[in-house]
């Protein structure tokens, strides 16, 4: 009977082992997911708005906010669910589908890290090629490549993200304090970006015990933390970002003003 009870769906234990955390868990995983979607969503917004952002970097940008958008609402909304009520199922079918667009997403998201590990080394190791190297064309195919071949990849591109950065770095070592201070500071938000979502990713599935109470916490940070970091790391050392924020407040003020 208790086989048959489960028929056509799993039962998610998630943290019903600590039921004391699941309150506070709520409303962290609550906050941080709005503040993904907000940050995310108004980053897309900026920089199809503002003229000025229509470049390669702000491309693949807007893209991984797209990423990050779909890649978070695949398993969180279902997680709050799970963490306010009783009902702790998922159909098999739910399940798969679940499964099918996480992983996808999250294929999608280092293959996308790659192409922008790509476009900080044409800016820095061939700044004067930098328009012709990222032209639009090869920006949407770059793109494309994102979600043609995300099934099942995460080293291939974390190998590109690795030999960008030793060859971003052997030019680096040749420039003085201003050009190391310069690149560094081009290259620094994809990098941070990089260490966060791998990081999670290697401490989750590459440690002895990884699936325990620990591992789902660490789950939390590649599929929650990062996505909500992600547009604060941009937005925080971009001043581009920055200034069309400003730019797009003072026009909506405008409007308001003339309405």
């Amino acid at each position: 009977m208790a086989n048959r009870s489960c028929q056509g769906h799993f039962i998610l234990l998630g943290f019903s082992d600590r039921p004391d955390l699941e309150r506070p868990l709520f409303v962290f995983v609550l906050i941080s997911y709005l503040a993904a979607l907000v940050g995310n969503l108004l980053i897309v917004l900026v920089s199809r708005l503002d003229s000025r952002l229509h470049t390669p970097m702000y491309f693949f940008l807007t893209n991984l906010s797209l990423l990050d958008l779909g890649f978070t609402s695949s398993a969180i909304p279902q997680l709050l669910v799970h963490l306010r009520g009783r009902a702790r199922a998922i159909s098999w079918a739910g399940c798969a589908a679940q499964l099918f667009l996480f992983l996808a997403l999250g294929g999608a998201e280092c293959v996308l890290l790659a192409a922008m590990a790509y476009d900080r080394f044409c800016a820095v190791c061939r700044p004067l090629r930098y328009a012709v190297l990222l032209r639009p064309a090869r920006r949407g195919g770059l793109g494309a490549t994102v979600f043609v071949l995300s099934v099942a990849i995460v080293l291939a591109p974390l190998s590109l993200i690795l030999a960008s950065y030793v060859l971003i770095a052997r030019a680096v070592l040749r420039l003085g304090s201003a050009g190391r201070a310069k690149a560094l500071h081009t290259c620094g938000a994809h990098l941070a970006v990089v260490a966060l979502f791998y990081g999670n990713i290697v401490c989750t599935y590459m440690q002895p015990g990884g699936a325990g109470a620990q591992g789902r916490f660490l789950t939390l940070g590649y599929s929650l933390v990062t996505p909500a970091l992600n547009p604060v790391i941009y937005t925080l050392r971009n001043k581009d970002v920055k200034g069309a924020l400003r730019r797009l407040v003072a026009s909506t003020r405008g409007d308001q003003a003339l309405s």
